[in-house]
């Protein structure tokens, strides 16, 4: 399953060379080296079609690793993955970078500006995505099916196509609430190049993505039963609860009890967890894994590019921590390592070992952030098989491992906090045995099990940390608690000082890009910026 549809994936992007977005814009048509009517000429089109929505998050563009579909932003910064990474976790207590490219420095203090290249970056990615979808959606309309003779059970398959793009397009706008809060907005229905994009509140944004993921629930492939890499009701489950968890921070009104809900949904819809943690983390993670839910998937060979997973393993190594042994032999960038509050999750104690922290180093302690040692190195990711082998690998640098966004364990502890914090439908003692569930497999026995007392809101924090570290949670999950700015909770160099300081309140959300203040009028930036 994987294999085929990375070649898809490829082909796919290859024959539809969308260069998109070359501005940040929401109203723009992509640009088609073969036009649309070609394209979608027939059923076989649209699944190409499809395929580019899918490819456009783990590649940077057609035309391989050193070019980009976001204009102004080295290639090698420019994947999906990598922008979304840098904003939820370079800039909290769980990641510091040594390099000094222009916009890093900035994270790792606190302080960026309203033209952060990362920051921009990762607004550009998810407007470009929602672009593409849009596109698809305008494209695949009953008018145009039926315009192009396409009937029968490609329609059937096509209605399904519409709904893991609206799906996808959801998540996007997620990306941006989460990040942004008040992004321009615009679906299909709206004009193309006639007026520029307005801007949508944080509180509507989240109405619109809730109801989008409602209605396409029913369309959707049932879960488990799509192809590898390809959304299903599970991931739409999974993307309502995670939504649901977050919305006083998003509209002011808590759905604890809805994130009850649908935690439940994907719990009970046949995932289980990995038997060995850091198996999640190899490149044969996607056989016999029935704990992913949604992945992006990466080829070291077919379809590279310098972020994604290649970037998650390089960036944490050096040459001195021989790259042969993480899948990538003439790999290690050195940049990446943890701020000491991670590690100190880890207790380390005498035949009761947490195996989830793998750390590298003998320094815990940041003092420069330049200096690639200060600060232990984060070992999670390898582009090695479960059985030690290491795939092939474009010049021995790029990674086939693939990225869960979305993965079981993450639900079992979305069902717990929300039962903490008072939702209703689920039990305490149901969450204990999903904690529980986790804590066995990370210490290989029950010696790391709690109790029900243990389950305190401020525990899931943790327990978040110790399992999804370095998966895209951190950012979220600390202003969820109050604790990404102010002072209640400081880690190295927060707010620009070593010992860690207050950080205002107002960046709990990123600012809009200044360039797309420029160029759009109806836009107007977040407070504080």
């Amino acid at each position: 399953m994987k294999n085929s549809f990375k070649i898809i994936l490829i082909s796919g992007l290859l024959l539809v060379s969308l260069n998109s977005c070359k501005k940040e814009d929401l109203n723009l048509l992509p640009t088609n080296d073969v036009t649309a009517e070609t394209v979608y000429a027939t059923a076989a089109g649209y699944k190409t079609g499809l395929v580019k929505l899918y490819a456009s998050y783990g590649l940077t563009s057609s035309q391989g690793s050193d070019a980009s579909e976001i204009g102004g932003l080295n290639s090698g910064f420019a994947d999906f993955l990598r922008l979304f990474w840098t904003s939820q976790e370079l800039t909290t207590d769980e990641a510091i970078c040594a390099w000094g490219d222009t916009g890093i420095p900035e994270l790792d203090n606190s302080t960026w500006a309203t033209d952060n290249q990362f920051l921009r970056g990762l607004y550009s990615r998810s407007i470009l995505q929602i672009t593409l979808c849009n596109e698809f959606l305008r494209e695949s309309t009953a008018d145009k099916l039926a315009s192009r003779n396409i009937t029968g059970t490609a329609l059937a398959d096509i209605a399904k196509y519409r709904a893991e793009a609206r799906f996808l397009r959801a998540y996007q706008y997620w990306v941006l609430m989460d990040g942004f809060g008040n992004p321009p907005f615009v679906t299909e229905d709206d004009a193309i190049g006639k007026v520029a994009p307005k801007q949508i509140t944080r509180t509507a944004l989240f109405n619109y993505i809730e109801s989008e993921l409602k209605a396409i629930e029913g369309e959707l492939v049932d879960a488990r039963q799509n192809e590898y890499g390809r959304a299903d009701k599970a991931a739409d489950w999974s993307l309502l609860a995670r939504l649901y968890l977050n919305a006083q921070v998003y509209t002011g009104t808590a759905k604890y009890t809805e994130a009850i809900t649908y935690s439940s949904k994907v719990i009970a819809a046949g995932y289980s967890l990995k038997a060995n943690y850091l198996d999640l983390f190899k490149a044969d993670n996607n056989v016999n894994n029935t704990e992913n839910i949604l992945t992006i998937n990466y080829d070291g060979v077919n379809g590279t590019n310098y972020g994604g997973t290649t970037f998650l393993i390089n960036a944490a190594i050096n040459a001195d921590m021989t790259p042969a042994s993480y899948g990538v032999p003439n790999g290690g960038w050195g940049g990446n390592r943890t701020r000491q509050n991670l590690p100190a999750l880890f207790p380390n104690t005498t035949g009761s070992t947490d195996k989830r922290g793998t750390f590298f180093g003998t320094k815990s302690t940041v003092d420069e952030i330049g200096v690639f040692t200060d600060g232990l190195r984060v070992t999670k990711f390898k582009n090695v098989t479960s059985a030690g082998i290491t795939p092939a690998s474009l010049n021995g640098t790029f990674s086939s491992l693939d990225f869960a966004l979305f993965r079981l364990a993450e639900q079992y502890l979305i069902y717990g906090e929300a039962v903490a914090r008072g939702g209703s439908g689920g039990s305490a003692a149901q969450a204990l045995i999903y904690v529980n569930a986790l804590r066995s497999r990370a210490y290989g026995n029950t010696s790391g099990n709690v109790v029900a007392a243990a389950l305190t809101t401020d525990f899931y924090l943790d327990e978040r940390a110790r399992e999804l570290y370095w998966e895209g949670h951190r950012r979220t999950d600390l202003v969820r608690y109050g604790k990404f700015t102010g002072s209640t909770y400081l880690w190295p160099f927060k707010g620009g000082v070593k010992a860690g300081t207050n950080v205002p309140a107002y960046r709990n959300i990123y600012p809009i890009p200044a360039a797309d203040l420029i160029a759009n009028p109806n836009l107007v930036q977040n407070t504080g910026y």
